[in-house]
């Protein structure tokens, strides 16, 4: 059977209730000036030698063959990893068992959704300066004061002075911050779940591991698929809570590719190589977070 044909289209005139696509050209205007041509330009850029000011010319791919041979850039783009894999890692798991913590019947639950959640609004470099109080070696009411108090003196550490330590370090600030970010939509996905397969397989004799393992797990995937992209892009980029906490020390401990790309350009001037570091790092976000979600979502088709 035929559908009835549109009148206003037989007529040629317009749906009154569909804006004109004009309405659209501001905002198409703006998104290509603030975020389009700054990206084009930054990929010219990668190609020159431009200092920020002035004239500049094209270099070529020698930019890239500097940040090959930039010892420091190399190790950069090594803590960039180690510390992503421990942010995404650590972040995840104290999400979801922060998410199960508050998912149960406690009354308490709203507070503690509240004061788990309450470090993700806070601004990463405030976030920083308060746990450099806390690594202080020299404070006595920091973490070292504390180990001292119960009895584990031995454990106190220079952590941000100690180039064993600093890397995870600063990932212990980052996960801190962002599990209850984490946990938030861990609980969306809890919030799913049917109560009826719960039950079913509560009656069928299934123990809370076995219920978690076969019914809430799987439920979950498209949760855990959020959190994943959500934390591996942010690991990868991270710059705020290092640059405030550490600077990238001591020596080139905690360098990541986001402070060696910040120093680049505005410590030495040299913005053509440091556009040039940004584009490496795009593209590689761009082409971990594909990998990740093309297995992340065939994932959740199985599950």
């Amino acid at each position: 059977m035929r559908a009835p044909l549109n009148p206003l289209r037989r007529t040629g005139r317009r749906d009154p209730t569909v804006p004109p696509r004009i309405f659209v050209l501001p905002a198409l205007a703006v998104y290509a000036l603030v975020v389009l041509y700054p990206s084009a330009a930054g990929v010219v850029y990668a190609f020159t030698d431009w200092t920020g000011v002035g004239s500049f010319s094209f270099v070529g791919l020698a930019n890239f063959h500097t940040l090959l041979g930039d010892d420091r850039a190399v190790h950069s783009i090594g803590n960039t990893l180690l510390l992503t894999v421990a942010v995404v890692v650590a972040q995840n798991l104290v999400g979801l068992l922060l998410a199960l913590g508050v998912h149960t019947g406690i009354r308490s639950r709203a507070l503690l959704r509240v004061v788990f959640f309450a470090p993700a609004v806070v601004s990463p470099v405030m976030v920083a300066f308060l746990w450099k109080y806390v690594y202080n070696p020299d404070s006595g009411a920091g973490l070292n004061g504390v180990l001292g108090a119960v009895g584990l003196g031995g454990l106190r550490q220079d952590w941000l002075g100690d180039p064993s330590l600093t890397l995870w370090s600063v990932a212990a600030m980052v996960v801190w911050q962002y599990a209850g970010y984490s946990m938030v939509i861990f609980l969306a996905g809890l919030q799913d779940v049917p109560p009826e397969l719960q039950e079913a397989a509560r009656i069928d004799g299934a123990g809370t591991w076995q219920r978690f393992r076969y019914v809430t797990w799987p439920l979950l995937a498209p949760a855990l698929t959020v959190n994943l992209m959500l934390s591996t892009i942010g690991g990868l980029k991270l710059f705020d809570q290092v640059y405030a906490a550490t600077d990238g020390g001591p020596g080139t401990a905690s360098e990541t590719l986001s402070t060696v790309l910040y120093k680049e350009a505005f410590v030495y001037g040299k913005f053509g190589y440091s556009t040039a570091v940004a584009l490496v790092l795009a593209l590689f976000v761009a082409a971990v977070s594909l990998v990740q979600l093309h297995y992340l979502r065939a994932r959740e088709v199985a599950a």
